[in-house]
């Protein structure tokens, strides 16, 4: 984890609820962050630190073995939506481990269907997924580059104004990569499709 940027985002956005899971649990320890509530299987988390917390602390923990049906990252998500944020900002979760990180991109889908906005940050990346309509602003931009990615098939009628590659009515397919690092043209891009989900990711170098 690059713990300046995740400091930097929780003083930012000074969420309401903090959840720690698993090695997550190391960077709030370490940097005195109380969370709300704390998950995982903890096989990355030093004894001592999960110590702390059950002894030290009152927060709620739920313990669960390492072999189990469901990520750490998703039960977490999971309690979140139960616990009822609107908006959702997962750090940490883009690491060296790509089979955690498409993990990861797919289950945006559970807050989505859940009407939560949900977001994995990391200091170059900010990736959500969009459905039907969107609008990207230059002033709100993560960064200067945008591409999308069809999530589940492909998705027709995929549509971009306002940026420096236009589409109209393209069949966005998952075989391809035309929808890789746009640009803004003007200070706002539409995007537009009847049907479907379609990863975007927003980038910087």
């Amino acid at each position: 984890m690059d713990e300046a940027f995740a400091l930097e985002q929780l003083e930012k956005i000074k969420p309401e609820i903090i959840i720690g899971v698993d090695s997550g649990l190391s960077f709030l320890y370490h940097h005195q962050v109380m969370p709300t509530r704390i998950v995982g299987d903890f096989d990355s988390v030093p004894p001592e630190v999960i110590h702390y917390y059950r002894t030290e602390t009152k927060v709620p923990i739920q313990e669960f073995l390492p072999e189990k049906d469901d990520t750490d990252t998703e039960i977490a998500l999971r309690l979140a939506i139960d616990m009822g944020v609107s908006r959702l900002w997962i750090l940490g979760a883009t690491g060296t481990r790509l089979d955690h990180v498409l993990a990861n991109i797919q289950i945006l889908t559970i807050a989505q269907e859940a009407g939560v906005f949900a977001y994995l940050v990391d200091r170059w990346n900010r990736i959500s997924l969009i459905e039907k309509e969107a609008t990207l602003t230059r002033e709100n931009a993560f960064g200067p580059y945008f591409s999308f990615f069809p999530l589940g098939g492909s998705i027709p009628g995929f549509s971009i104004q306002g940026a420096k590659y236009p589409l109209k009515d393209y069949v966005l397919s998952p075989y391809e990569s035309r929808c890789v690092s746009n640009e803004f043209l003007e200070d706002e891009v539409r995007i537009t499709f009847p049907q479907g989900k379609v990863i975007l990711m927003e980038t910087r170098d």
